[in-house]
């Protein structure tokens, strides 16, 4: 069963972002992730979302993704991630 990470984002500090991009996907492909999707939202439909970048993210199963977000190699990007930008992660599966 798949496990999906979308991730909704404001970014701050562009510069900052920039060194996070170029660093987090090495921790997902390591992890055996496939960013699915990566983009900016057009249009709001219903609500407001948390964010106006958007990402998607498969793994194999559940598992996979804590594993990836639980890795020290994605925990030393955190800090990074939270200066540069306001993000909302959200996990399913299918």
């Amino acid at each position: 069963m798949a496990a999906w990470l979308i991730g909704h984002m404001t970014v701050r500090d562009p510069v900052k972002w920039q060194e996070y991009l170029g660093q987090v996907g090495a921790t997902v492909a390591d992890a055996g992730g496939e960013v699915v999707f990566r983009g900016h939202l057009w249009d709001q439909v219903c609500d407001e979302a948390p964010g106006q970048l958007v990402v998607a993210i498969r793994f194999a199963d559940p598992a996979s993704l804590r594993k990836w977000h639980e890795s020290t190699a994605y925990q030393r990007l955190i800090p990074i991630r939270q200066a540069a930008a306001e993000v909302v992660l959200s996990a399913d599966e299918d």
